[in-house]
């Protein structure tokens, strides 16, 4: 038999003879059916070609780009006449069977590179992998400082029978010793001292054992960015002229290198005249206000720059925000050096302001559950309304607020964009993210085991619980929010539901909420741990709310207002707070709420913006005309108690004297009291976020400030304060078993409930379960993401808080605090909600202590403080 071989790497690209192709053989090791193959080179029986030639050329280059291949031929296997027979001989790139890693210690970080460099069992190990793996992983050790890290790369074949090519591979790294800076010289400043220079780099950091935030290791990348802020710095003191002549890395050692940096720094220089040039929209007065640069001041380069258009906030209140908030999208403003003389530069502000730009279409994509008419209510950009930067920026807030959507991946994108015509198109891109959470909860509170059941659907949709189509599992989109909630402890149960519509009647944002709960606790004993099932606290309690979102002063304000109805029914229940164990109260209040949020963008983690709120409740006044004369009740108050012998007691235990009478029954005086609850209950809570360091979009170091305050006050003091609606401070939140309108106030770093007003440390523990009318708190806490995806929100956190709990104003003082510090974690995931866990030292005693309190640990899970 004749055979002709070519080969890929010597096949000729001169044309040979023409011949027939007759059939076509595809041998070697081979994963991929024969015709595919076939297929994709395009070569046919009876297709007439040159061998050698440009066809045969393609079809190796083809399959060559592939990268799928080690080794490719091509072979004449039999000539009859014009007909050849060919066989393509490929042999497959080869699989990976196993990795090792060697060198590297923690698991977790050989995991990491595994991943990031997709070297999973499988994959083809050709030799651009094995040579971008060993980069990446080089480059990866000296962003963290070592700078000598050497990377190699084995291979090894597996016997496999299929026939089939697989290797093992083995990285070896050898991360050598961390480099650091161990010094960094600057030659020629005259202006600026080395270690005010010094401090302008950011990222790049001389050796200093003092130094926690930022280490001394050299990266070069980090330090291109610290040499433009070097100059920055001059340019913002006025040394328009300054550079970096020369920099200079010197290898001292292994481990440590030097930094030469050479400057020159060139002449302070001034602001001379600034003319506005091609501006009809806006006066020359209302740019130079806008600019808020003047002639006469000091060069400002940075500034200038930031005061035109800066880069780094879409929001920023720039020329260039100017134009765009007034519909210029296609606005262009320039400056320009007309003249420097001596020390003195003038400008030119070269504005073309453009056509007006109008939106066309706005349409939304990447909402699989939601309905488009929950989020198009939300949009502040309307189809032929005039272009508004502003609007696009708030819409992509509210977007983020609602909760439907990751926040974090909302995009803007502009489309079909016509200067001439002055229109565009807007597509919101967005990700939907679980909106239904379980919530499992646990925690001591009350002294007891508290376990919580939940079920939140916060983007229901009633209108569809007739539709047996739309359950997947259940109706959804609608935005609407459905809660069920079930909570136990060896004492209590409650139970409780609760329906949210926030756009009532869909035209306005007009929100609607009502809700519903009962629940039933047994009279606890803290020292046996048991509870009496014979003597039970009955509470029943309906609200129903109305919410409308105002545009004044601005459209983030919120007025709220509420009815709400309570009614406790009592079995041989008594505490310390009231006497009639057996009897009554009813509740009924009316609750005027106004807030304020401006939160950007994401919920789980705010980066700017402010949250507040203030609430006041309201009974009706009674005792203005039920003709009770509770002065003289007050009297009978006294006396509550009866010892074991029947005798009658006062509260502090000591026994009644002979010469002192009782007037009344104690229980009917109290049940005569609060039959109807009579009170006013005001609450104030401020949030302040604050971004203090961007290392990224998605890596801010935000500080987090708040207050609280709350106070609950009687209309008629002969009356007195009712036992129920008092404030609880400390512990994680966890402890409100009871829905006696208790308000359970976090304070992290003290057990539940645990700080008390300073008046009744010196009483036994059964004061304790009084609650407080006032109290005040005060936190701050830095926060930083370690991950923001849809399927898991993580941020680390650090706080500091202080808080009190008084009975009274004569007793207030805003600086007699407890306090405590510490650490923690939390995380969201769209199907559980928040879960987090702290670390609190409390620096003040509790009750029945003289020293701080210590350390406590705290388990948060579907709540935030």
């Amino acid at each position: 038999m004749y055979t002709l071989s070519f080969q890929a790497q010597d096949l000729p690209l001169g044309e040979g003879k023409k011949y027939t192709i007759g059939n076509i053989e595809v041998t070697g090791t081979v994963s991929y059916n024969e015709q595919t193959v076939i297929a994709y080179t395009g070569l046919k029986p009876g297709e007439e070609i040159f061998i050698p030639g440009d066809r045969i050329s393609k079809v190796l280059k083809k399959l060559w780009d592939l990268d799928l291949f080690s080794d490719i031929n091509i072979y004449i296997t039999n000539i009859e006449g014009d007909v050849a027979d060919l066989e393509l001989e490929i042999v497959e790139v080869p699989e990976l069977a196993e990795i090792r890693l060697q060198g590297i210690k923690k698991k977790s970080a050989q995991e990491e590179l595994i991943k990031e460099n997709n070297l999973t069992p499988g994959v083809k190990v050709t030799e651009n992998l094995i040579t971008t793996t060993k980069n990446y992983i080089e480059n990866k050790y000296k962003k963290d400082g070592y700078f000598n890290t050497k990377v190699s790369i084995n291979t090894s074949p597996v016997v496999d029978t299929a026939g089939v090519g697989r290797i093992n591979m083995v990285v070896n790294v050898d991360q050598g010793e961390k480099v650091k800076i161990e010094e960094i010289d600057f030659i020629g400043n005259e202006q600026f001292s080395d270690s005010k220079l010094k401090s302008a780099m950011k990222n790049t950091k001389e050796k200093n054992f003092l130094r926690v935030w930022k280490r001394s290791k050299y990266v070069e990348e980090d330090f291109e960015e610290d040499k433009t802020k070097i100059i920055n710095k001059y340019k913002e003191k006025g040394f328009r002229d300054a550079r970096i002549i020369s920099d200079t890395l010197i290898i001292k050692d292994p481990e440590t290198i030097a930094l030469n940096i050479k400057l020159e720094e060139g002449n302070k220089h001034y602001i001379g005249n600034i003319d506005f040039i091609g501006n009809t929209v806006y006066t020359d007065e209302q740019l130079s206000r806008a600019l808020g640069i003047n002639k006469g001041d000091v060069y400002n380069g940075v500034l200038l720059k930031k005061q035109i258009e800066d880069d780094s906030s879409p929001d920023s209140q720039d020329l260039s925000n100017l134009y765009k908030n007034n519909g210029y999208l296609f606005s262009q403003i320039n400056p320009v050096e007309t003249r420097v003389y001596t020390d003195t530069i003038d400008f030119e502000i070269r504005i073309i302001e453009g056509k007006e730009a109008y939106f066309n279409e706005i349409s939304v994509v990447g909402n699989d559950k939601t309905k488009d008419h929950v989020i198009f209510r939300e949009l502040r950009t309307k189809p032929g309304q005039k272009y508004n930067q502003q609007d696009v920026i708030r819409t992509i807030r509210e977007l983020g607020q609602l909760g439907f959507f990751d926040a974090e991946s909302i995009s803007p994108n502009f489309k079909n964009v016509d200067p001439n015509s002055g229109t565009l198109d807007i597509e919101y891109g967005v990700v939907e993210a679980g909106a239904s959470q379980i919530e499992l909860q646990g925690g001591y509170g009350g002294g007891g085991f508290i376990g919580t059941l939940g079920l939140s659907f916060n983007n229901f949709s009633i209108a569809g619980i007739f539709d047996k189509e739309a359950y997947k599992p259940l109706p959804m989109g609608d935005g609407q929010k459905l809660s069920l909630r079930a909570q136990a402890s060896i004492f209590y149960q409650t139970y409780s539901l609760s329906f949210v519509e926030p756009w009532l009647g869909g035209k306005k944002p007009v929100s609607l909420s009502t809700s519903f709960s009962y629940t039933r606790q047994f009279l606890f004993d803290p020292r046996s741990r048991t509870a009496d099932k014979s003597r039970s606290f009955d509470i029943l309690g309906v609200n129903v709310g109305l919410a409308k979102r105002l545009q004044w002063p601005d459209d983030f304000f919120t007025l709220s207002q509420a009815v709400g109805f309570q009614r406790y029914d009592l079995n041989n229940y008594n505490t310390g707070l009231f006497t009639f164990g057996d009897g009554f109260s009813n509740n009924l209040t009316y609750t005027l709420g106004l807030s304020r949020n401006s939160l950007r963008i994401n919920p789980i983690f705010p980066t700017g913006g402010s949250e507040f709120s203030v609430t006041a409740k309201f009974t009706p006044p009674y005792s203005l005309w039920n003709g009770v004369d509770y002065a003289n009740l007050a009297d009978q108050r006294e006396f509550q108690l009866e010892d074991a012998n029947g005798n009658l007691i006062n509260r502090d235990g000591t026994r009644l004297r002979p010469e002192e009478t009782p007037i009344g029954d104690p229980s009917k005086i109290d049940q005569e009291k609060f039959n109807w609850l009579e009170f006013y209950k005001i609450k104030f809570k401020a949030d302040w976020y604050t971004t203090l360091f961007s290392f990224s979009p998605s890596k801010n170091l935000v500080l987090k400030s708040g207050v609280e305050y709350g106070f609950l006050g009687a209309y008629n003091n002969d009356r007195g304060i009712p036992p129920f609606e008092r404030f609880y401070l400390g512990g994680d939140g966890l402890g409100a078993f009871s829905l006696d309108g208790r308000e359970t106030i976090a304070l992290r770093g003290y057990p539940n409930q645990s700080v008390i007003p300073l008046d009744r440390t010196s009483l036994s523990a059964a004061s304790d379960e009084d609650g407080a009318t006032i109290f005040n708190k005060y936190s701050l806490e830095l926060r930083f993401p370690i991950t923001l995806k849809p399927m898991a929100s993580i941020y680390a956190l650090t706080f500091i808080e202080a808080g009190a709990s008084y009975d009274n104003f004569r007793d207030f003082n805003p600086f007699q605090l407890s306090r405590s510090a510490g650490a923690g974690l939390r995380i969201f995931m769209p199907q559980f909600g928040l879960l987090g866990i702290d670390f609190g030292y409390g620096f003040d005693p509790v009750p029945g202590q003289t020293g701080p309190n210590g350390w406590e640990t705290h388990f948060i899970i579907g709540q935030q403080f």
